[in-house]
């Protein structure tokens, strides 16, 4: 990833940024640590769909797992026979 110093952008202005871009994401640093990470617009749109499908395809998997092991009912004298309690 390429870097550039939030020095520099204030002296340049964003056009300092924008041949950068080309070639991917672009890290501004700023007290010798990245503080942002600039982005082509379709990158970013790509990296949010990608975010929004993995979220999703977390909640179908929760839900399958959820439905394959459905607990069946008991009694709590079941539960505490089965546990070795006693009441």
């Amino acid at each position: 990833m390429r870097t550039i110093a939030a020095k520099e952008i204030k002296r340049r202005g964003i056009s300092a940024v924008d041949a950068m871009l080309e070639e991917g994401p672009v890290y501004v640093i700023r007290n010798d640590a990245p503080a942002y990470v600039v982005l082509d617009p379709v990158l970013y749109q790509e990296l949010q769909e990608a975010a929004h499908e993995g979220f999703v395809a977390g909640i179908q998997e929760a839900r399958r797992e959820l439905t394959a092991h459905k607990p069946e009912a008991v009694t709590a004298e079941q539960l505490i026979a089965e546990l070795g309690l006693e009441a």
